[in-house]
């Protein structure tokens, strides 16, 4: 067991899984915010889309994503017109399979978010000449912001221990593509289970860490508010 066989996979799928979490949280919350505020003919279809993600089993994902990152495929064909290198085994497609397959939970924890914020107080501020953009910034946005933290926590821990789609799309190349589930999956193959046992530790802890983070930080805004509005009663 070499320090390398440990920290290079962990550092990747730190990466990979921060790029991951940037890129969703920057799109989900918009598309979040979209389909939160309106309804029109077809939603639940796209709705569904968006969560297909959820459901549908990683060796899909990974298919689809070859299927359309691949030198025949449209977005391939894109950038190679473009003069982009292929992204297929690259650790940008470990990026883009963590970023499909932890999409769903981002946007179904942020429209939650968005949905139980008093539409009465966003109609307030337009009735007072607030634009949309304004409405959303400074008070959907700030009301939403457990959910939409939550929903960044949840994201985040889903690209960390991605393996299935980014096997397909990545593959299993050490120092270059192979992250944290990819490097544990080897070493059992390979017998190794001493390095396996340290990377599923590291992992499970960098999990664990974040969740218990986000539920401390929920109970301690919570018992917070709770002063707040004890001292307002008070008065």
């Amino acid at each position: 067991m070499s320090h390398g066989n440990i920290i290079d996979p962990i550092l990747l799928s730190l990466r990979v899984a921060s790029l991951a979490t940037l890129v969703v949280t920057l799109t989900g919350v918009v598309v979040a915010r979209l389909m939160a505020g309106r309804d029109f003919p077809g939603k639940n279809v796209v709705e569904s889309l968006l969560t297909l993600p959820l459901v549908l089993p990683p060796s899909v994902i990974g298919f689809g994503l070859l299927m359309l990152f691949g030198k025949q495929g449209p977005l391939g064909r894109l950038l190679e017109s473009l003069g982009a290198t292929t992204v297929i085994f690259t650790w940008w497609a470990a990026v883009i399979a963590s970023g499909v397959v932890a999409f769903p939970l981002l946007y179904q924890t942020v429209q939650a978010a968005f949905q139980s914020v008093d539409k009465n107080i966003e109609n307030a501020a337009r009735t007072l000449g607030a634009g949309e953009l304004r409405v959303f910034l400074t008070i959907t946005l700030p009301l939403a912001w457990p959910g939409v933290v939550a929903g960044v926590v949840m994201a985040f821990a889903r690209a960390m221990g991605e393996f299935g789609a980014t096997m397909m799309v990545a593959g299993n190349i050490p120092g270059m593509t192979q992250t944290a589930p990819l490097a544990i999956y080897a070493a059992a193959e390979m017998g190794d289970n001493r390095t396996a046992a340290v990377l599923v530790a590291i992992v499970t802890v960098i999990c664990f860490g974040v969740i218990y983070w986000l539920n401390f930080w929920s109970k301690h805004r919570l018992r917070r508010w709770a002063r707040i509005d004890e001292g307002l009663a008070r008065r």
